[in-house]
C-alpha cells in the first residue's frame, strides 16, 4: 500500500480501482458548450506490442503491498491486491479505457443497453454465448441476480461494504433465452454501467456465509483469463494461472505470481533479479534511471555523482580505533561498498522506469466541524493562500511529468465530467485571503490570552453580519450570493488569476499523500466534542462580492488587509489563529511532509500559524482523518468514472444522530451542503448523460465554493519494469488487460501501440 495512504476503494465501488482503497433547489448556470473534458494529462507508458510479438509463456512476478485479507472486493477490508487479483480472474461487464471511460467488456457482453424507461428502466445485457465459470457452467441470470440480494442492503447478513446502485434494483430475470439478463430498477439509475464488475458467482453471493466467509481465502469458481491457484500467506504470494476454459484471447503468460514486498525493499529485489514488475518511489526510479545512464528529470541533482563520492561519508564515519586502522577499515568499507553498489547498478539496467499520472488527486482537507475552520471566510482564505501550481510543480517537475493542478473534486482532465470549477474559488491572492480573515475578526498582532499547557488554539466560527452570512446555523435551502459567484464560474471554468510561474528547485517524490477508503466504511465521528449540531454542519453561507475582481469568494468591498498581515499573526477573541496540521510520519510519506511545508510557509505569510504533528502510519487515517482530530490535512481520492454514485458520500451533508454523534460517511472534513446532495441525486437518476455531466460540474463548482477540500495534483504513477516485458507498467486510468501482457520475442520491438489482434 502506498503511503498516500489507505487505498481508495473500498466503500468507493467496493475497490474497483484500489491500487494503490450521502453525496428543489435553483440550478446553477449551465456550463458552457465548449466545456470540454480535454484529455489526459499524461498518457499511459506500457511498451505496447502486439500480441504476435509476445513469446508464449512465462512467468511474471508482480510486486504487490501486502497479500489481501479477502478476495471478496464488496468488503471492508478488500485492499488493492483485492482488486487486481478479481480483475484477472473474475467477468466484468464493463471497463476503464485509456481516459478513465467505461467501455463494454466484449468477452462477457454482446451488448447492453436501456430498452425502456417508462414505468420502469429496463436494462437488457445479452451475454457473450462463450461466457462460462471455471466449472463449466454458463454465465448467467442466477449470477446477476444472487449478487444484486447480497449487494441490495436488505439483508444486513451480508457484511457489505457498499450497496450503491444495487439497491435501487427492483428484479433481475432471466430474458428471451439464457444468454439474456432484463435487470429492472425501481429508480432510474444513471451509473448502471457501474454494476456487475466484477461479478462474483452465485456460488459466492447465494449465501450469507458464503459471501462472508467463502471468498475470503479462496475462490473455487472463476472466470477469467487467470485462475486463481494458490494463496500462500507463509510465502507472502498469491499465484495466478491461465484458465483452461477461457474463451477469450489466450493469455501469453502461463503464470502471475503476486508477492508482498515493502516498498523500501523493491529496489533490492529488483536489483536481486526476484521481481519483473513494481511500483516504486522516485529514489528507487533515479537509481533505475542512473544505472541505464538515462540522462532526464528522474535523475535529478547527485544521481550521477560516483559510488566513492556517495558511499565515502558512512564508510569513513564507520571507522573506529588508531588513525591508521581507521583508514585501513575505511577503505575495505568503501572497497566493499562500491562493489555492492556497482553490483546493484548493473543488475538494474535490466529495468526501466515507466511513469504516469494515477487516477487519483491529492487535497488538502480542511476540517470544518468546529474551530477557526468552521468560519467559510477563513476557509476560503487559506484556499486562496494557496498557490496550487507551485504545489504541483513540487511533486511533479522533477519526475518529468505534467505540473498541472487538479481543477475539480470529482474527476480529472480527460474523464468526461471533468471541468476546471476552481474559478469558484478563486486562486492564489494574498490580499484577498487577508481581508477575508480581517471581515472574520482575525486581527494582526492582537492580544492573546494565556491558556493553561498543551490548550488548543482555537477561534470562534462566523459571527452574523449585516450582510446575513451564516451564523453557524444549518443552511436554509436558499441559493447565496457565493452560490451564485459559483454559478458564474461555471461559465468561466478554468479562468483564475494569473499567477507567476516559479521553477522549483528541490527534488520531488512519491506522493505520500493517504488514498481513503481501504480499511472500510467510515466510521461515526466521535473525534470532538461538539457543542451544538449547528456547529458540526458546514453551511451554504452568504460569500462576498468584490465586483471589480475575479471570480471568487471576497471580503466586503472596501476591507482592507491591514498593514504588516504577512508577519504578524493573527488572534481572535484573546486565541491565536493556529491550525493543526496532521501528517503521517512513514518513510513514503517523504514528498507530503514536503509540500505541507510549503502549504505552511504560504499560510504564514497571510498571518495563519500552523502547529504539524507527525503521527504513524497506522494512526493517521484512523485517529485523526476519520476521527476528525485535525485542522488541516493531506490525502488523496480516486477519481471515478461514475462520480455521481462514487463520490457522493465523500461530499455529502454531515447528519446529526439522536445520540449526539455526526454520521459523516466518507465525508472527512465535515462540510456539506443540501444544495449539493440535491444534484448529485439529480446526476445519479438522470438517463441523460449531458444534463447528467452538467449537474455534476454543478455539484463541482459548489464544492470548490465551500472550500473544504483543495485539490492540488494528480498523484504520479512510477513503475520498474523488466525491458523486454510489455503490455504492463504505468496504467494511468486504464484497466488493466492481463491476457495481452508478456515478454517479447528475441529481436521484437515495441510498437506504437497495442494491437488486440
Amino acid at each position: 500500500m502506498s503511503h498516500d495512504g489507505l487505498g481508495p476503494r473500498a466503500v468507493m465501488r467496493s475497490v474497483a480501482f484500489l491500487t494503490a482503497g450521502a453525496l428543489a433547489v435553483p440550478l446553477l448556470s449551465a456550463c458552457s458548450a465548449e466545456d470540454k473534458a480535454g484529455k489526459p494529462l499524461a498518457a499511459q507508458d506500457i511498451a505496447p506490442a502486439a500480441r504476435a510479438r509476445i513469446t508464449d509463456g512465462g512467468t511474471l512476478r508482480w510486486a504487490v503491498d501486502a497479500v489481501p485479507e479477502t478476495l471478496n472486493t464488496f468488503q471492508a477490508d478488500a485492499d488493492a491486491t483485492t482488486t487486481r487479483v478479481a480483475q484477472a480472474v473474475l467477468p466484468s461487464m464493463y471497463r476503464l479505457d485509456a481516459s478513465g471511460r467505461p467501455r463494454l467488456n466484449p468477452d462477457f457482453l454482446e451488448s447492453a443497453k436501456v430498452v425502456d424507461t417508462e414505468p420502469r428502466q429496463v436494462v437488457l445485457y445479452r451475454l457473450n454465448q462463450q461466457a462460462v465459470w471455471s466449472d463449466g457452467r454458463e454465465i448467467g441470470a442466477a449470477d446477476f441476480a444472487a449478487q444484486w440480494r447480497a449487494l441490495s442492503g436488505k439483508d444486513s447478513a451480508y457484511w457489505t461494504a457498499r450497496n450503491a446502485g444495487y439497491d435501487r434494483i427492483e428484479k433481475i430475470e432471466r430474458g428471451a433465452n439464457d444468454l439474456e439478463v432484463r435487470v429492472t430498477f425501481a429508480r432510474p439509475y444513471a451509473d448502471w454501467q457501474s454494476l456487475f464488475s466484477p461479478l462474483y458467482p452465485k456460488d459466492v453471493m447465494g449465501t450469507p456465509d458464503a459471501f462472508n466467509d467463502g471468498a475470503r481465502r479462496k475462490l473455487k469458481v472463476t472466470a477469467g483469463p487467470f485462475s486463481l491457484k494458490q494463496v500462500d500467506r507463509e510465502k507472502d504470494r498469491i499465484r495466478l494461472t491461465r484458465n483452461p476454459r477461457w474463451w477469450g484471447r489466450p493469455a501469453k503468460l502461463t503464470e502471475i505470481v503476486l508477492t508482498a514486498v515493502p516498498r523500501d525493499e523493491r529496489a533490492g529485489r529488483l536489483a536481486e533479479g526476484d521481481l519483473d514488475v513494481a511500483e516504486i518511489d522516485p529514489a528507487a526510479a533515479r537509481s533505475i534511471d542512473s544505472a541505464a545512464g538515462t540522462a532526464g528529470p528522474l535523475s535529478g541533482p547527485g544521481a550521477g555523482r560516483t559510488a566513492a563520492k556517495a558511499l565515502r561519508s558512512w564508510t569513513v564515519a564507520d571507522a573506529d580505533g588508531s588513525a591508521e586502522d581507521s583508514n585501513v577499515h575505511a577503505r575495505e568499507n568503501l572497497r566493499r561498498a562500491v562493489a555492492a553498489w556497482e553490483w546493484r547498478k548493473r543488475e538494474l539496467r535490466g529495468y526501466e522506469v515507466r511513469k504516469s499520472l494515477e487516477p487519483a488527486y491529492t487535497q488538502l482537507a480542511l476540517n470544518g466541524a468546529d474551530g477557526p475552520l468552521a468560519d467559510e471566510r477563513v476557509r476560503r482564505a487559506v484556499a486562496r493562500a494557496l498557490d496550487r501550481e507551485e504545489l504541483a510543480k513540487v511533486v511533479l517537475k522533477p519526475l518529468g511529468l505534467p505540473a498541472v493542478p487538479v481543477g475539480s473534486h470529482l474527476a480529472l482532465s480527460g474523464q468526461e465530467a471533468y471541468a476546471d470549477n476552481s474559478g469558484a474559488l478563486g486562486g492564489q491572492d494574498t490580499e484577498e485571503a487577508q481581508a477575508l480573515l480581517a471581515d472574520a475578526g482575525w486581527v494582526p498582532g492582537g492580544p492573546v490570552k494565556k491558556g493553561e499547557k498543551g490548550e488548543k488554539a482555537a477561534g470562534s466560527e462566523g459571527e452574523k453580519s449585516d450582510g446575513g452570512e451564516s451564523d453557524g446555523g444549518e443552511s436554509d435551502g436558499g441559493e447565496s450570493d457565493g452560490e451564485k459567484k459559483a454559478g458564474d464560474a461555471e461559465k468561466k471554468a478554468g479562468d483564475g488569476e494569473k499567477k507567476a510561474d516559479r521553477d522549483d528547485k528541490s527534488e520531488g517524490g512519491d506522493d505520500g499523500t493517504y488514498i481513503v477508503g481501504q480499511d472500510g466504511k467510515a466510521p461515526a465521528d466521535h473525534g470532538r466534542d461538539h457543542e451544538t449540531h449547528g456547529r458540526q454542519l458546514a453551511q451554504d453561507g452568504k460569500q462576498y462580492l468584490n465586483r471589480q475582481g475575479a471570480p471568487g469568494a471576497y471580503a466586503p468591498r472596501g476591507t482592507a488587509a491591514p498593514a504588516g498581515a504577512a508577519r504578524e499573526a493573527l488572534a481572535k477573541d484573546g486565541k491565536a489563529l493556529t491550525l493543526r496540521f496532521v501528517l503521517p510520519a512513514g518513510p513514503g510519506s517523504e514528498s507530503l511532509r514536503l509540500v505541507a511545508g510549503r502549504i505552511t510557509r504560504m499560510l504564514d505569510k497571510v498571518g495563519i500559524r500552523t502547529e504539524t504533528t507527525k503521527v504513524s502510519d497506522e494512526s493517521y487515517f484512523k485517529d485523526h482523518i476519520a476521527s476528525g482530530e485535525y485542522d488541516l490535512a493531506l490525502y488523496s481520492w480516486p477519481a471515478s468514472a461514475f462520480p455521481a454514485t462514487d463520490a457522493r458520500p465523500i461530499y455529502a451533508k454531515p447528519v446529526p444522530g439522536a445520540d449526539g454523534s455526526l454520521s459523516v460517511e466518507q465525508n472527512y472534513t465535515r462540510i456539506g451542503t443540501d444544495q449539493v446532495d440535491q444534484l448529485f441525486d439529480q446526476a445519479a437518476s438522470t438517463l441523460d448523460k449531458e444534463e447528467g455531466r452538467s449537474l455534476i460540474r454543478k455539484a463541482d463548482a459548489r464544492i470548490w465554493a465551500a472550500a473544504g477540500s483543495i485539490p492540488l495534483y494528480q498523484r504520479p504513477q512510477l513503475t520498474a519494469v523488466r525491458k523486454n516485458l510489455v503490455n504492463v507498467g504505468a496504467f494511468g486510468f486504464q484497466t488493466p488487460v492481463y491476457e495481452d501482457m508478456g515478454f517479447l520475442e528475441k529481436g521484437a520491438k515495441v510498437s506504437a501501440s497495442p494491437s488486440q489482434k
